[in-house]
């Protein structure tokens, strides 16, 4: 089976020596749970590259962290939809131009950037708040219009950070619901949580991190 993406790194931290190895191939859904300090938020921003691992390397189809120069990151981060658990919305945007930007870093896809971002709006059912700014929405339309940014450039894998932490159970369910859907039209997920559970009808792999280290439940 061909591997979407590939980690495998090592550590020196305040816990000893450690490392991570983990493979996620396409259309998987991956649950990366732990307690909060555990090391997923670190994982996710070594896999984005956000940080870039001391030891080891990370792979993402034909590219190698170990490799890559940081001029050519963009090329990498094309394969990479993150959702931040923040949003990153800029505030001062509408929802339709927050997720315009993000089109614009990809050339190489048909259609304009417009015709992308109302695409990944529509399918995130956004159609109706175009032109409404990050602080005329609701926590869940944030959620979805953060969603509708990451997926705009159909990248291969999805990173998640605690997607559906801050929201009421009714909408935390419509989000899992949404995930689902992209995931089954063929985008792996690897998503960040400390509530499992709320994942269940997904049937992901579920990992669990503890005190940095990698383990398979």
């Amino acid at each position: 089976m061909v591997k979407l993406l590939n980690v495998s790194y090592y550590y020196r931290g305040e816990n000893g020596v450690g490392g991570i190895t983990l493979e996620v191939a396409p259309g998987e859904f991956v649950l990366l749970t732990g307690k909060t300090g555990a090391g997923k938020t670190t994982l996710i921003k070594l896999i984005s590259l956000e940080l870039f691992p001391v030891t080891g390397e990370i792979s993402l189809e034909r590219f190698r962290s170990r490799d890559l120069k940081r001029r050519n990151l963009s090329r990498w981060r094309k394969r990479i939809g993150i959702v931040y658990q923040d949003f990153k919305l800029l505030r001062d945007r509408s929802i339709l131009d927050n997720v315009r930007l993000a089109a614009y870093c990809e050339t190489n896809l048909p259609g304009s950037s417009k015709t992308r971002a109302l695409r990944a709006l529509a399918n995130v059912g956004l159609s109706h708040k175009l032109h409404s700014r990050p602080d005329q929405l609701s926590t869940g339309e944030q959620q979805r219009a953060a969603i509708a940014r990451a997926l705009v450039n159909e990248p291969f894998v999805l990173l998640a950070d605690e997607p559906v932490s801050n929201l009421d159970g009714e909408t935390a369910s419509g989000i899992v619901e949404l995930l689902q859907r992209v995931n089954q039209a063929g985008t792996a997920m690897l998503i960040a949580t400390h509530q499992p559970e709320r994942f269940d009808s997904c049937s992901p792999r579920v990992l669990r991190m503890e005190r940095g280290r990698l383990a398979a439940t």
